[in-house]
């Protein structure tokens, strides 16, 4: 079984985040880079499958990043994944999420997968709809929220995180998942695992060897960011001194009432 991990290089999740005036995006030059976090139990979850499975299974990174993004992807194959697809190119700066989607999605079509695990999310653009639109870009069935795979022999069962509990969902194979954090704790890369990252593969591809140029870009995007500000200052806090429970209890309900929250 070919398992494929979507895994996005962000800037350290510590550091403090500033946007750029000029071109809107995010400033991402002279930070500490690291592997999404949210990727990281994707590649767990990956991981887990794979020693389930068996020999036979590979678990392969595919990223989209600048050629000195090498460094963050090795630590996810010091963790155990085998080899890394890495897509590089200028003209991929400013790609929105639908963009995103289609590259990812033509490299894996040259790469081959039976699963693709993503994570949920990202720690710098937190849309969650990369997923989405890699299922779609790619026509396999996409289940999000996985929480546990059951099984990924020839077809898949997963539980998916619902507000009241989980459902267990059955789909064919190919297909993509999303995960939370529910999947289990990231493991951390042993001393072997880091001496033989050295020696897995890291392939390159650029927007012309994927056909993408469509796509790629800021040119391209379908969505723009119009403006942004820093979020305003905590206001001072209400102090209420009631005479009895039943009066505090009615003011916490009115202030509730009137910003539509009950």
């Amino acid at each position: 079984m070919k398992i494929a991990v979507t895994v996005k290089i962000v800037p350290d999740t510590t550091a403090e985040k500033k946007i750029d005036a000029a071109t809107k995006r995010l400033v991402r030059t002279g930070m500490n880079l690291v592997m999404n976090p949210y990727d990281e139990y994707a590649l767990e979850a990956a991981l887990r499958l794979k020693e389930q499975l068996g020999a036979d299974t590979t678990v392969t990174v595919v990223s989209m990043y600048p050629e000195n993004g090498k460094e963050t992807i090795r630590r996810a194959l010091a963790m155990g994944a085998d080899d890394a697809y890495l897509i590089s190119d200028a003209a991929l700066e400013g790609t929105d999420a639908w963009g995103t989607g289609v590259v990812l999605g033509a490299a894996l079509r040259k790469i081959g997968f039976d699963l693709i695990i993503c994570g949920g999310l990202s720690d710098d653009g937190t849309t969650g709809a990369v997923p989405g639109a890699l299922a779609e870009d790619l026509g396999v069935p996409g289940i999000a929220n996985v929480r546990h795979i059951e099984s990924a022999q020839g077809s898949l069962k997963v539980q998916c995180e619902t507000d009241n509990g989980y459902q267990v969902v059955n789909g064919p194979l190919p297909a993509l998942i999303s995960v939370t954090m529910a999947v289990g704790e990231p493991r951390y890369p042993s001393l072997k695992g880091i001496m033989g990252a050295k020696k897995k593969p890291i392939t390159t591809f650029t927007v012309a060897e994927l056909d993408v140029a469509g796509a790629a870009g800021a040119a391209n995007a379908k969505t723009e960011l119009l403006s942004f500000a820093p979020p305003a200052g905590r206001g001072k806090g209400q102090v209420v001194k009631p005479d009895d429970s039943a009066q505090g209890a009615r003011v916490i309900f009115d202030y509730l009432k009137e910003r539509k929250l009950v």
